[in-house]
């Protein structure tokens, strides 16, 4: 008696201990994120860490901000070769073939559960390009975007230009921008008609030529480049032609940085940036701005940019499946039209944009369907195997023409020269 009565006592302290237990233990899952753009990111990243937390409390997300999507990437890679990999990360959707050739990241089809493959296919194509290859899915778009033109309205009055109405195409950003550039009384300049950032992504924003001019930088499974093609020479030396020739742009190299300030401080009537600055851009510019899609050549379009999120290897079943958990949470739709209004980048699937809270918030921003009507016409970022390396043969060609010290031909016969050096090992 007394023994059965000792093993039911000890039954009951063990059943009551089980969920003490497992309450003392939740999953912790360490995120990292890069800060890149402007405006209160973190604090919109911090607040749906502790929304998700409060509905999933066996889960603690840890964010970490690594800096720059640069730094970011070079920091997840040293933690997971030194056995301390993230469990969750937010890197450039262009970081897809180097962490798969680094074997950093595990295919997200089979986290997904019964339905992943539906819910897959309710993001846009435009931007599961980069998040795709060989028949698998390696990353989820997050804070995605696409390069837009911001244009400042009262400039263009100032310079007898209907202030709602962009520059369509390349001819026109030409004569728009020689009437928008102004001359102080010492000769010097003090608005420029355009700028086009060449230091940070110089080659995304020459995506922003090349796509136009229909031309295509990399072949799918991101083994061959394709910069010394008719059309990718032609769009650098367009780009060039702003400033050496047409006087509309500042020569040399123009800081990524600083272009929405210099934006505010209307010392440039149009800018090419990132649709996640859209938010920086509403909070700062003291005038009316106008957003359009790129100038045309032979087509529209731009190419799609941003991050993924994506899931790391040497981490347990139970945390991969927590970081799936957060990453299905984080790009629900009503959650996808929460972060876009608050940052700017673009609502990442078509029902984001049927929720209540888009519908009002297009509304009231109406700049903000731009960058979403432009994916119809959207191309993949530039990718590849060894993509560090190779988009730095590109960007050390596009900033040797744009200071002068190449011709665009030369230039892009050199990086094509390289990029051809470092991709040989992976066409075997």
């Amino acid at each position: 008696m007394r023994r059965r009565v000792l093993q039911a006592i000890g039954a009951t302290a063990l059943a009551a201990a089980l969920p003490i237990a497992h309450a003392q233990k939740p999953v912790e899952l360490t995120f990292y994120y890069p800060v890149a753009v402007g405006g209160p990111v973190t604090r919109t990243i911090d607040r749906m860490a502790a929304d998700f937390e409060k509905e999933n409390p066996n889960i603690r997300i840890k964010p970490v901000y690594a800096g720059t999507y640069q730094e970011s990437i070079v920091k997840a890679l040293t933690a997971f070769k030194s056995g301390q990999p993230p469990h969750l990360a937010v890197l450039l959707s262009t970081d897809m073939f180097t962490l798969i050739d680094e074997g950093a990241i595990v295919p997200i089809d089979g986290l997904a559960g019964a339905d992943g493959k539906q819910w897959l296919d309710g993001f846009y194509p435009a931007f599961m390009e980069n998040s795709r290859t060989g028949g698998k899915t390696w990353g989820v778009p997050f804070q995605r975007s696409t390069i837009v033109m911001y244009w400042n309205k009262d400039l263009f009055k100032e310079a007898g230009l209907d202030p709602d109405k962009a520059p369509q195409n390349w001819d026109e950003l030409v004569s728009f921008g020689k009437k928008l550039t102004k001359t102080d009384a010492s000769g010097n300049v003090s608005t420029w008609g355009v700028k086009i950032p060449s230091s940070g992504f110089p080659y995304w924003l020459f995506q922003g030529l090349t796509t136009p001019n229909d031309t295509i930088l990399m072949n799918e499974a991101g083994t061959e480049t394709y910069f010394d093609k008719p059309g990718s020479i032609e769009a650098l030396q367009y780009w060039v032609d702003l400033s050496a020739k047409h006087k509309v742009m500042p020569g040399g190299v123009i800081e990524w940085g600083t272009t929405p300030k210099d934006f505010f401080e209307r010392k440039a009537a149009i800018v090419w940036t990132t649709t996640g600055n859209l938010t920086n851009i509403r909070t700062n510019a003291q005038f009316p701005f106008g957003v359009a899609m790129l100038p045309a050549k032979k087509r529209r379009g731009s190419p799609t940019g941003g991050g993924n999120f994506y899931v790391f290897d040497k981490t347990s079943p139970e945390e991969q499946q927590a970081a799936m958990k957060f990453v299905r949470w984080a790009t629900q739709p009503q959650r996808a039209a929460q972060w876009s209004i608050a940052t700017g980048y673009v609502a990442v699937t078509p029902a984001a944009w049927e929720t209540d809270e888009m519908k009002r918030y297009v509304q009231e921003v109406p700049q903000a369907t731009v960058a979403r009507d432009q994916l119809q016409y959207s191309v993949a970022e530039l990718s590849t195997h060894e993509n560090q390396r190779v988009t730095k043969a590109l960007n050390d060609g596009l900033q040797a023409a744009l200071t002068g010290s190449k011709s665009p031909a030369d230039a892009m016969k050199d990086s094509q020269r390289e990029a051809d050096r470092i991709l040989r090992a992976y066409r075997r």
